[in-house]
């Protein structure tokens, strides 16, 4: 079977593009980069070089297969290029390889602030900005005729190439000042990298159509206590920050928001539905593993860079 997936450089694409060639599925990554192009070919998957802004540099290699994974998420021109690209990849439900199977990556962003409730897929949404446009694209993606349409929401993702948080790797380790968004007592929902790109694959085998999925660990964690792991595994020795969202706002824009809202969000839809379970331990529990982790990846990003 043949997959073609957005964002195949990106943190989430490439996980989750290495998720199904290591299943054995044949791989087409678009790439917008050729100086990124290597690191499809060096793991045996296809770069297709061009840009969701242009989708006829794509359509022809996508309508070949089977599963057409959005995996991308370009904040310069966050909500029209989602909602083209999407309808560019629905558009090719009769062309090519049918049936075929779309999967829009979303995000438990879309819930909203759930304070001490514990929200499911049934829950009503309430977007911050920034994400406001997604639960409309979610209803055009479960709602497309031909297509089995597949809505995943992750978590805040970690691990490896860092998620958001690399961010705070990055403040500790790099620019020796370490900030977090809002007062650190609220609780992020989150999931290993490799736990979410499981996920996907589980959701592509499992025949299903018109099913949304939260994907998140178990772990009630406040950004306190996460931020706190992620300082002394780097061995930051300074005060941790927590700073306003107004004043946060002013440096990374509308997703302050989203940073320092309080949510506790369940999968167990995906463990009924898809046999889905995480298998990584807490960002907390493993801090140091994820520190060296991320710290690798910086260190071969920097000589790929020399190199290219």
């Amino acid at each position: 079977m043949k997959v073609f997936i957005t964002g195949s450089t990106g943190y989430i694409g490439f996980n989750v593009a290495l998720a199904f060639r290591n299943a054995g599925y044949d791989v087409w990554g678009l790439v917008h980069n050729r100086a990124k192009a290597h690191k499809l070919v060096e793991n045996g998957m296809h770069p297709v070089m061009g840009s969701m802004e242009a989708p006829e540099e794509y359509s022809d290699a996508a309508a070949n297969c089977s599963v057409l994974i959005h995996a991308s998420a370009d904040y310069r021109n966050f909500e029209q290029l989602e909602r083209k690209t999407v309808h560019t990849l629905l558009g090719l439900g009769s062309r090519g390889a049918c049936p075929k199977t779309v999967i829009y990556t979303s995000g438990v962003w879309v819930h909203g602030n759930t304070g001490c409730s514990i929200v499911d897929e049934t829950a009503p949404l309430s977007p911050p900005e920034i994400v406001s446009h997604r639960p409309g694209i979610e209803k055009t993606v479960l709602g497309a005729q031909g297509i089995k349409g597949i809505v995943m929401r992750p978590g805040n993702v970690y691990g490896k190439q860092g998620g958001l948080t690399g961010m705070w790797f990055n403040g500790a380790y790099k620019e020796k000042s370490l900030s977090a968004v809002g007062d650190g007592l609220n609780h992020w929902a989150t999931v290993h990298v490799e736990d979410l790109a499981r996920a996907y694959l589980l959701a592509a085998e499992s025949g299903l159509g018109q099913e949304v999925f939260n994907i998140c660990s178990p772990y009630s964690l406040t950004v306190k206590d996460m931020v706190t792991a992620a300082a002394c595994a780097s061995g930051y020795t300074e005060d941790v920050r927590f700073i306003s969202v107004r004043e946060a706002e002013g440096k990374i824009g509308a997703m302050a928001h989203c940073l320092a809202m309080d949510q506790h969000v369940e999968s167990r839809k995906a463990q009924n539905m898809l046999g889905w379970h995480h298998r990584h331990l807490s960002f907390v529990d493993e801090a140091g593993l994820h520190f060296e982790s991320w710290k690798a990846c910086r260190q071969e990003a920097e000589k790929e860079k020399i190199y290219l």
